[in-house]
């Protein structure tokens, strides 16, 4: 989730201009398009398997405070007590930062090509890998833990955090396992101008299924199989209806930086942050808030800072910001980290496979695009898509016209290569139809006997 690193707050909103000037601001010439990845893993303690809590000896604070040495400084947020805490970590490579359990992610740098943001990834684990081996400390990569009951998680000491567990359970069955129990894998794109918004936003939304088929990775549930090869996607079907799903308005005529503008005022506030602190305005209206009608806040009226936190609470499959967030897949291990912003750099950020793309979902249906969203959980590969075509068939024509875009962009690293190496783990999983989860599940009814405790040895990065 998104991590404040500054305290500044920014002017005042004078006017619907300036919810809109977020948005277009965000505009860019394809020069200076760029690649900004995000990817969690669960953190756990490798003599018991215990998830690590904040303050323990050892603990989630000791790793934080041991990636310093690599030159990351750190970001303090003052707790309920009035007590700092070291919350997250700012540096050349990005943000590190706390989800509410304790999950670890690398908000990533925005980067040129894949291959610096493979780097990137590469470095980051590393330096966890160093750190995490002093503490006793491993790291796992899936889509949510694969043995832990929420009561078995710790919680971080972040306002927001404590803001939206009170919450929501008031608006969903699952939302605190969102919370506790999973990790994902973005990437956030740039645009040209709204009208380039509004095409890779539809096409990111209409193939979302597609990333979380070929990034399923959550089939366990505390020790067993959950019935689900994405349990993690599901979850959000049950977490808030008023700030997730498909956003049906993205493909109806005139969609554009007002009808998403319109869309987040009616998305109910968590928090307004003063002070370094969160104050819980949970279920109250954006709207009220420019009026100055805040019941928590009588007659003051928001900042742009509070329209951009504001932004960062609703969780649809594509969310937008400044830029466009991917948000349909689970967590993995290493080569997935470049997969995902492969696949979405490949479709979106050349002109002919945005083309292409699009002349793939272009006559979907709303109803025929929910029910695909409402199926791969499940099924991943093996759901039909609209005209009858199984998942992995195509899966695999998404991936070609993927490879083609990176090809078409030439970003060649010093040996030469182009950018479309990155996509081999996902041409694995076409090529065999074996999902993560499918191998995962292999592993632990066969080889593992039922026994998941296997999973900290043998898929901990």
């Amino acid at each position: 989730m998104t991590q404040r690193t500054d305290t500044g707050y920014g002017p005042p909103i004078e006017s619907r201009a300036d919810l809109l000037a977020v948005f277009s601001g965000g505009e860019k010439p394809r020069d200076d398009w760029r690649i900004g990845t995000e990817h969690e893993k669960f953190v756990f303690r490798c003599d018991d398997h215990r998830a690590p809590s904040y303050d323990e000896k050892g603990g989630i604070r000791d790793l934080l405070m041991g990636l310093t040495e690599f030159g990351w400084a750190p970001v303090r947020e003052t707790g309920p007590n009035g007590q700092e805490n070291v919350i997250a970590l700012s540096g050349a490579d990005g943000t590190i930062s706390l989800e509410p359990a304790g999950q670890f992610e690398l908000s990533g740098a925005a980067l040129q090509n894949l291959h610096q943001t493979c780097a990137e990834a590469a470095r980051h684990l590393g330096q966890c890998k160093m750190i995490g081996d002093r503490l006793g400390l491993g790291f796992l990569g899936l889509g949510m833990w694969p043995d832990k009951t929420r009561a078995e998680l710790p919680v971080m000491p972040k306002g927001r955090y404590q803001v939206m567990l009170n919450y929501m359970p008031k608006v969903g069955g699952l939302g605190l396992d969102m919370m506790l129990r999973t990790c994902t894998i973005q990437v956030n794109l740039d645009y040209a101008s709204e009208a380039d918004m509004v095409k890779k936003f539809r096409v990111g939304l209409a193939l979302q299924p597609v990333a979380t088929a070929l990034f399923a990775n959550s089939p366990l549930t505390e020790g067993k199989p959950n019935g689900f090869k994405s349990f993690r996607s599901h979850i959000w079907e049950d977490t808030d209806p008023d700030r997730t799903g498909m956003l049906p308005f993205v493909f109806e005529d005139g969609f554009g930086y007002e009808r998403y503008c319109d869309y987040m005022l009616d998305v109910p506030m968590y928090f307004v942050y003063r002070e370094g602190r969160y104050i819980d305005v949970a279920g109250e209206s954006f709207r009220a808030f420019l009026d100055g009608k805040l019941p928590q806040m009588p007659g003051e009226k928001p900042l742009v800072t509070d329209w951009v936190d504001h932004l960062s609470t609703a969780f649809p499959e594509v969310r937008l910001k400044s830029f466009l967030e991917m948000r349909g897949a689970d967590g993995g291990r290493w080569g997935r980290i470049c997969g995902l912003p492969a696949l979405w750099v490949g479709l979106l950020y050349d002109d002919s496979a945005l083309n292409s793309a699009w002349d793939l979902v272009k006559h979907w249906t709303i109803a025929e695009r929910e029910k695909l969203r409402h199926e791969v959980p499940r099924l991943a590969l093996d759901a039909q898509t609209p005209g009858g075509r199984s998942m992995r068939e195509f899966a695999g024509e998404v991936l070609e016209i993927a490879a083609t875009g990176l090809t078409n962009r030439a970003q060649l690293n010093s040996a030469g290569d182009n950018e479309g190496g990155f996509l081999d783990p996902l041409r694995e999983v076409v090529a065999t139809g074996m999902t993560p989860a499918d191998r995962l599940l292999d592993k632990f009814e066969n080889e593992w006997h039922g026994d998941v405790r296997r999973i900290y040895s043998e898929f901990s990065f």
